[in-house]
């Protein structure tokens, strides 16, 4: 798993030093960018209410595990994931596409790598965790748009077996 990793940063890195143009300047990329949340999204804000008025209190983002958790109930050893569709390699499923491959066909180099890579390191993470004794859920954005309650049950009966 480390050495895929690894050859995709490889082949990233190439791509980026052999590509001689951008469609935009890198100012204009970087007010895109820094638009993009990493917490505090939508479906997060979402679920966490649903949680809390359920009484369920826990912490986000915590910083103290590997991944930084959106939601983590730290005594019972859980740490919940809400991973964005397209951010997280699930795009392909919402557009109906036959597989994540077809997806990643549609992309450039660059943004077929970067969601590789992001898809990698969720595994890693989720390893490492569940290596360390956490459970770990992950939930898709659109799940959590469709039914927050069946995301936030499926929660809640960790909590309680735990």
């Amino acid at each position: 798993m480390f050495l895929l990793l690894k050859e995709l940063l490889s082949k990233l890195k190439c791509y980026l030093i052999k590509e001689d143009k951008m469609a935009r300047t890198p100012e204009i990329t970087y007010k895109i960018m820094s638009a993009v949340k990493s917490k505090n999204t939508k479906p997060e804000i979402k679920l966490r209410k649903e949680l809390f008025s359920r009484g369920l209190r826990f912490r986000i983002n915590y910083k103290l595990l590997k991944g930084k958790p959106d939601v983590v109930f730290t005594k019972k050893k859980i740490a919940v994931f809400c991973d964005g569709d397209f951010w997280h390699g699930h795009n392909w499923v919402i557009r109906g596409l036959p597989s994540f491959d077809v997806e990643l066909e549609k992309y450039n180099k660059y943004w077929s790598l970067k969601i590789l890579k992001n898809v990698e390191r969720d595994k890693k993470v989720t390893f490492q965790l569940e290596s360390e004794g956490w459970t770990v859920l992950r939930f898709w954005e659109s799940d959590i748009k469709e039914d927050v309650k069946r995301c936030a049950d499926e929660i809640e009966k960790k909590v309680k077996e735990n």
